[in-house]
Order: C-alpha cells, then structure tokens, then sequence
C-alpha cells in the first residue's frame, strides 16, 4: 500500500509570501485541523516548523498536517475578519469556536398606519424599525409588557387586527388603545407610537419634557382628564426610569469577561444600551490549543460580532493579542468608532467586576452540573451492568391523537447533555391508527436503516418509551437488520404513573428492574425519556394542526393547493379564515363572490 509523502512544512514556507492573510491547515483525510490570521503569512506559518520546541498540543496538531491553503487580504484587519468567518462556517477541529449562535431578540415596530410592536427573532426583513439586540426573550417580554402600559400600542397579529369588530382583552385590561375598532384617532395613535420609540431609543428625558408640556397644556384648557392621563404616563416612565436607569453607563456599551476551569471557558456579556440596562447572557466556547482568557476573548469578539451590531465601547476583563488591531477591524465592520478597553475605573470597573462575578458563577454551575450529569451516566452504567459509561443514548417516543397525525421521535443524549442538532422526527403512515407496536416498528426501521448503512452512528444504548411489546419490536428490528451489540431497554410507567416510579425492562433478558425515585440512574432515564416525549407531542401537534388546516379548505370545491396557501397566508391561518367574512375572502387573488360564498359556507356550516 501506498503512503501519501509526509508534508514538507519548511519547503512550503519557503514559497510563501510576507502579506497578510489567513491560512488554513488540513489532516490527511481532508479535514479542517485550523484556521490563522497573519500579518505575515511567511513569518506566521512558519513559526509552526521552523521553532526548536512548541507545547505539546500545536506539536501533535502539526504532526498531523497534510497540506495548507492560504488566502492573501489588503490588511490584516481584514485577515482577522475573514478568520472569525471562517471560523464560524467551518468548524476547525482546533480554535476556539463560539458554539452558542443563537440570533438574538428584538422588538419590532411594524411599518403601516396603525403599527404594532412584536417580538422579533430572525432576519430583520419586512420594513418597519428594529430595536435591539435584547440579551434574552425574556427580556424582550418585560420592556414590550412595559410598553403596552405606558403606550397601549397593539401587539395583535395583522389578520386578527383587520378582522376585529369590538376591542380585545388587551383594550379591557389597559394595555391596547383599540385602533381596529376606532376607539383612538388615527394622530392620536400615531402620537403613542412615535412616544414608544422615543422611549426605544433611550431619549427618555425627551419624552417627559413633552409629556409634562402636554399635561400642563390640557390643564390650561380645563381638560382634567387628559391631565390625569398623561400624568400618570409621567409617573410610569420615571419608575421604569429609575428601576433600569445605569449611573455610569450613559452610551452604548458591552463588558465582555472571561473564566476558564477544567478545561471549560465561560464569556459572559453584559448590555448596556442609553444608559440602560439590558441584562447580561453567558456563553461556553470551545476551547482551543492550550488557549487563556486572553485567547478566547480575542476569538470571540471576532466570531460573536460578526453578525451582530458592535456597540461604541468594549470593556474587556483580559486584553487579547493586538486588540488594537482587533478594535481597528471591528471599526471597519460597524462603520463607526469602537473603542476596546482593558484598563477601566470608577463605575467601569465595578460593571467589570460583576461580570468576572457573573462568568465565575456560571462557570460554576456548568462544572457542578456536568459533575452530576457524570454521576448519572455513571449510575445508569452499574444499574444495567455495561463495560463503560455509554458515550451515546437514543430514545424513541410516540405521540398520537386518536391515532391521527402519528409522529416519532428519536432524542440524543452523551456525558455533556443533549446533543439537539442529532434529534430526528418520523412522520409515520401506512399503519393501522393507533398500533403503536407498528408505529414504533417503522420509527426504527428507519433510524437504524442510516446506522446500518453508516449514514448515522451506532448508540450504546437505546431506550423505548413503553412497555415489553415496544421492546420486542426494537429486538426484531435489530436482529432484521443485523445490528449487534446494542443494548435495548424499556421505560415503563409504574402503577401510579407517577415520576421516578418507572420500571426497566431489559431487553437481553427480559428482567425488570425498579431504580426508584431516589436513584442517579433513575434521574437521568427521566430527563431522556421526558425530552422525547416533549419533542414527541411538539412534532405531532404541529403535523395535526397542519392537516386539520389543509382538510378543512380541502373539502371546498374549486379551492385548491394555491388557493388553499393563498388564503391562509393573507389571514395568518385557518382561524383567520373563518372569521374573515364574504367580501374579505374575495379580497384574495383567484377568489370571485360565488367561491368566498362556498368558502364560507363550507367554514360555518
């Protein structure tokens, strides 16, 4: 057999050039080991073969080096951005990766007459004015229900907005000022939300000297009522003043702290937006060859700004290499100024302060709680006598109504937790409605079709949601298939079907074993068989809800696929639809006076 000749490191330094740029290091089998930024590419990559000793670490990843590719920028601002990109879209095998990409919340103002404020996650499309980004959807939640006290501006989709004919809850409880039914004028309206933006943008103070000239107006003109509305308007907006309100915190900002134990690093970020407040959200990056605090902050300003707004200021609680430089590219990304600072007093020091606190804590938590996941996985190897602790769990659940919409799912756990991106659904048919025995049979069938094929991996360990036939049909599945090796367990309720009262069934042997409440084992077996239920009931209320909607339009004669979507996008669903009456189904495109009437009919009996 024939090798591939060792990669000649010094050779290929040789031909490289002295400009800036990235380069990206490959193993034998293609795939990405690590990606770098240089200001000189010749210098840089050849540190890595021409040094007499390096840590342990970068000597065992250069071992395994096959080839390099490298890429020339203008700068090496613009290598350090290209990095941090590639970084996030590759996945190198050893740098520091931001693992938590999650988009984060904003409040979204909507564009037309009468605007509505809604929570936003995604893509900002769709016209209308953007206010973020929000640390948590929580946090998103509080200032829109603070929002709806002091503006009373609606939240309502845009189909139940059209569709109303009397005010909502929302105009009972105070939180709506009703314009779909006209109990507000038009410039009235239009006043609150431009009031509710101003309050977004964090001109505050603004908003009260109009509000207080307002109120001292509508006293002058004997109009008492406006006066007492408006002041209470007053009152509401000093008290959330004062509870979010920052003393030292008056312009954009984000204070970025790092902590590393064991092996895990912890960043977290505190917001601070006008002078206010907007909480704080912890992330835990990969870490990366034999990297310090320092390092990972540097790699995650990189990778976490790339794709999100950079405010003005940066307070950092370790300075990364160049962050000169790093603050020069983030600059150029933002278009606007950005200042990275280390060295901070007076209130910047005590905001930096708390977040070395904040990432400590939940650097903490994480330790202790992948102690106890440890424990668990421990637990469940002696409780079912397995040579090592399983590295991967699947378990299997199915969920039905009556036999319709009949969904499976399969959930992935390891030592470090869930593993979501591994979950899988099964939309199951062709079976008799309500046979769970057939429908289980399928949901293997075709997960272990992929494991036997080698399009997805073999698991240690698989649990069945149910009893002693579920457990039969996964043993005859695997036996048909011929996958060996696998340990198969059943989760079956107890008498009183209460929590941590299950019973093992297992399926080498058909012994049962009762854990109990108290057990690690036990814990765990709960928390994998309750996340495939949930995913279970979450996939087949989507599939039910979905069909009920199709089925219903179906029966309509002369409304078809592209009328059926048609419909339900222009209503926002099949409940808009059938409160939307004869002239606004014609509205739709395709849709004469004599099919709105069938539609109707068709809806309502």
């Amino acid at each position: 057999m024939q090798h591939d000749p060792a990669f000649d490191g010094k050779a290929f330094v040789g031909n490289l050039t002295s400009a800036p740029g990235v380069y990206r290091m490959f193993g034998a089998s293609d795939e990405l080991l690590y990606v770098g930024k240089a200001g000189n590419l010749k210098k840089r990559v050849g540190s890595y073969f021409l040094k007499p000793s390096m840590q342990p670490r970068i000597a065992a990843m250069v071992a395994q080096i096959a080839r390099i590719e490298t890429t020339i920028t203008r700068t090496e601002a613009e290598a350090l951005l290209l990095e941090a990109q590639l970084i996030k879209t590759l996945r190198p095998r050893y740098n520091i990766l931001l693992r938590d990409d999650k988009s984060y919340p904003y409040i979204h103002l909507t564009p037309g007459d009468s605007p509505r404020l809604a929570f936003h996650r995604g893509a900002r499309t769709g016209g209308g004015r953007f206010f973020g980004p929000y640390p948590s959807a929580l946090a998103v939640r509080e200032t829109l229900g603070l929002l709806q006290k002091l503006f009373r501006i609606r939240n309502c989709e845009d189909s139940y907005f059209r569709n109303r004919s009397r005010p909502c809850l929302q105009h009972q409880i105070g939180r709506c000022s009703a314009p779909c039914v006209g109990l507000i004028a038009p410039d009235d309206y239009r006043e609150s939300v431009r009031h509710a933006t101003m309050f977004l943008e964090g001109k505050s103070n603004a908003l009260l000297e109009e509000l207080v000239a307002q109120m001292e107006k509508a006293s002058a003109q004997l109009d008492f009522e406006r006066a007492a509305l408006v002041r209470d308007r007053i009152a509401l907006v000093r008290k959330v003043q004062a509870r979010h309100y920052v003393q030292g915190a008056g312009r954009d900002m984000d204070i970025v702290a790092c902590a590393i134990a064991n092996g895990i690093a912890c960043v977290s970020v505190m917001f601070f937006r006008d002078g206010i407040s907007l909480g704080s959200r912890d992330f835990f990056p990969r870490l990366g060859l034999d990297a310090e605090e320092a390092d990972v902050i540097g790699s995650f300003l990189g990778q976490y700004y790339l794709e999100r707004p950079v405010p003005e200021e940066v307070i950092l609680s370790h300075a990364p290499e160049e962050h000169a430089l790093l603050g020069e590219a983030l600059a150029a990304h933002a278009g606007h100024r950005v200042e990275l600072k280390v060295s901070v007093r007076a209130d910047r020091a005590r905001f930096l302060e708390l977040a070395l606190k904040n990432a400590a804590a939940a650097l903490a938590a994480r330790l202790a709680s992948r102690q106890t996941l440890h424990a668990r996985f421990e637990a469940l190897r002696e409780l079912l006598g397995l040579d090592a602790v399983p590295a991967r769990i699947e378990c299997f659940d199915i969920s039905h109504t009556m036999g319709e919409a009949t969904v499976a799912s399969c959930v992935v756990f390891g030592p470090e937790g869930p593993e979501k991106s591994q979950y899988r659904r099964f939309n199951i048919s062709g079976i008799t409605p309500g046979d769970d025995y057939a429908a289980m049979r399928q949901a293997l069938e075709r997960r272990y079709r992929r494991v036997q094929s080698g399009e997805a991996p073999k698991p240690d360990l698989l649990l069945i949601d149910g009893g002693t036939g579920q457990v039969r049909q996964a043993i005859e599945v695997l036996a048909e298939l011929g996958i060996e090796g696998l340990r198969v367990v059943g989760v079956a309720k107890g008498e009183s079907r209460r929590s941590g009262h299950e019973s093992l069934i297992l399926g080498d042997s058909g012994q049962v074993v009762w854990p109990g409440p108290e057990s690690p084992a036990s814990h765990l077996i709960q928390a994998v068989r309750d996340e495939a239920h949930r995913f279970a009931i979450t996939g087949h209320r989507g599939r039910r809800e979905k069909a009920r909607e199709a089925s219903s339009l179906e029966d309509v004669p002369g409304v078809g696929a592209k009328r059926r979507a048609a419909l339900l996008r222009q209503f926002g669903g099949l409940g808009g639809v059938t409160r939307a009456g004869v002239e606004e189904l014609m509205q739709v495109d395709g849709i004469n006076r004599e099919l709105a009437e069938r539609i109707y009919a068709a809806l309502h009996g």
